[in-house]
């Protein structure tokens, strides 16, 4: 699928080297293998942010007042 996207010249310049090294003459492979790259990484970080959240409340209150007092005194050194 064709379409328009807006990049600044310095990325532009950068894409159409990567291309050119690779033996390519356009740059449509190069940003496709970005795109893929970079909607994997929103899963991934996606997926992370869900298991975070489900760990919510699996600590007791002195279990996280202990972790917190640690924290600070790693911290502090």
């Amino acid at each position: 699928m064709r379409t328009t996207i807006e990049m600044k010249p310095e990325h532009r310049a950068r894409i159409l080297e990567l291309a050119a090294n690779r033996g390519e003459k356009g740059f449509s492979t190069v940003v496709a293998e970005a795109l893929e790259l970079y909607l994997a990484d929103q899963k991934g970080r996606t997926n992370a942010i869900r298991n975070a959240l489900a760990l919510k409340g699996s600590m007791s209150e002195t279990e996280t007042a202990d972790l917190l007092t640690k924290t600070r005194s790693i911290r502090a050194n």
